[in-house]
């Protein structure tokens, strides 16, 4: 099962420079360290989710990652497959802080399943294998993973917080889809600007930010931890069956061409 889901996200891939993955491995391996070294007093802690008394439809994690991705330009274009497993990671942190689950190490304990306003999220939480022997972290970033970055695209177009600006000469034409001037863009934008440590690590797997500061915020809970490490783990993963992939095709094409 865990095979055919990779195969599924996978299918959706462009392929990637050779040394993309070196380089966003180095930069989120930093970031990690950083992240447990520096670890804050509960006072300066801050909340990663919110829990079904006073959720908003707009402010989850996931829908912050998404509107970081579509409005910050990279050295690199986000690849899809990446972005789907880090929404998967920011649906499981933000369970996490709903107390929807918990870990075992890096084994998934479901909880009571609360009532959440998020659709998708409250679909994350009912997607939970809850029945022993329960699923490994990377395994479910990968079934989860499956479709997520339209998913949440979708999601937020029919929402109104991302547009289709119709071409002045051509109206039956749209152009590229672009973020709503709304208050989840303005809070999204506020939670990245101020290097929340969450939305800064899950940016760092899918190439969006670059080296971080010395100085950087730290994630105290250990639970969030595994789960950016497994989040990166499935992107170099998944980095690293493009490029197999890549040099199999260009060998392929060789092959026709009598090279």
């Amino acid at each position: 099962m865990v095979s055919e889901a990779r195969g599924a996200v996978k299918g959706l891939e462009r392929q990637s420079t050779p040394d993309r993955g070196a380089l966003q491995s180095a930069t989120y391996g930093k970031l990690l360290e950083l992240l447990r070294r520096n670890r804050p007093g509960p006072a300066a802690q801050r909340r990663i989710a919110i829990d079904a008394s006073d959720v908003e439809p707009l402010m989850t994690t996931p829908r912050d990652l998404l509107i970081v991705a579509m409005g910050t330009v990279p050295d690199r274009p986000v690849e899809r497959g990446d972005l789907s497993l880090a929404l998967a990671g920011a649906e499981m942190i933000d369970l996490i802080g709903a107390h929807a689950l918990s870990l075992d190490g890096d084994v998934i304990v479901p909880g009571p399943q609360p009532a959440i306003a998020d659709r998708l999220l409250d679909e994350a939480a009912s997607s939970l294998d809850r029945q022993a022997p329960y699923e490994a972290v990377g395994d479910w970033l990968w079934r989860r993973g499956r479709g997520l970055s339209a998913a949440y695209a979708a999601e937020l177009e029919q929402e109104g917080e991302i547009t289709r600006r119709r071409h002045r000469w051509t109206p039956f034409r749209t152009s590229r889809p672009v973020l709503a001037d709304s208050p989840a863009h303005h809070e999204a934008a506020d939670r990245w600007t101020s290097d929340e440590p969450v939305l800064a690590a899950l940016a760092a797997a899918v190439g969006i930010r670059g080296e971080p500061s010395e100085d950087a915020p730290a994630v105290a809970d250990e639970a969030v931890v595994t789960v950016l490490a497994a989040v990166n783990d499935a992107v170099m993963e998944l980095g690293a069956v493009r490029q197999r992939r890549a040099i199999e095709e260009a060998a392929f094409d060789n092959i026709w061409r009598g090279d």
